[in-house]
Formats: C-alpha cells, sequence, structure tokens
C-alpha cells in the first residue's frame, strides 16, 4: 500500500487487475470506458480513497468504490481488497453472463456444406469465412 493520499488512475486500474497493462488501461480512460465520479477523465487524473469508479471491460461493467490505493501490481487476493464493489454491480454482471452464455448456446453449425446456391448467396454477402 501506497503512504500517498492519491495516484494516478490508470496504475490504480492496472494494479488493481482491471486491466493487464497500464496501455489498455490508458486506452480504456481515454476512450470513456472508465469514469470517475460519473465524470470522463484523463489518465493523469488522480484517485483518492472513497472515489467511485465505473469501469467497462469488454461486457462487464465494473461499479466499485477506492478503498485503498496500490502503486505496484499485487495478487489477486491483495488487489481485490482496494476496492468495494456494490452488490447490484455483481447481480448485474452474472445476469449479462448468463445472457451472454444463452445465446452462446443457440447457435447450431450447418449439418452439411452449403449447395451451390447457398455457396453464392455466402459469396455475394461477402462472407468469405462461412464457406
Amino acid at each position: 500500500m501506497t503512504e500517498s493520499e492519491s495516484i494516478r488512475l490508470d496504475l490504480w486500474l492496472w494494479a488493481t487487475r482491471f486491466f493487464k497493462t497500464r496501455s489498455l488501461a490508458k486506452t480504456a480512460i481515454q476512450t470513456g470506458k472508465v469514469l470517475v465520479n460519473g465524470d470522463r477523465v484523463k489518465p493523469s487524473r488522480s484517485v483518492k480513497v472513497g472515489d467511485s469508479l465505473v469501469v467497462t471491460r469488454g461486457v462487464e461493467t465494473f461499479h466499485v468504490v477506492v478503498a485503498g490505493l496500490l502503486e505496484k501490481r499485487a495478487a489477486y487476493v491483495v488487489a481485490s481488497t482496494m476496492y468495494v464493489e456494490s452488490a447490484e454491480s455483481i447481480a448485474a454482471r452474472e445476469i449479462a453472463r448468463a445472457e451472454l452464455r444463452a445465446s452462446a448456446t443457440g447457435y447450431r453449425a450447418p449439418e452439411t456444406k452449403p449447395d451451390k446456391r447457398a455457396r453464392r448467396l455466402i459469396r455475394a454477402l461477402g462472407d468469405i469465412d462461412a464457406l
């Protein structure tokens, strides 16, 4: 843990394992996928204990409150103690994850190769990977 009162946002996101690299954290902040107290910010923004963050990573959205500061990347067990995630956020992520699994199971691969007409339609649509 650090003795300072604040730390850079991109460094905190990397240290608490929201992103694999600081570069990914910086890109996410710049593209508006990380909000601090409801506002878009720069990667160099100082984050303090008690700040509220909304972190969107892929299809997952985390609503967390900063509980501690880390300057160096730590093990997940230590890093997860540096923030408190709301119960609504956890429930919403579980529901989204279940919906994603359900939609993935709805796909059925074709049982046979496409016939001549289907191949022409596929080429017309430009979906070369479907062949």
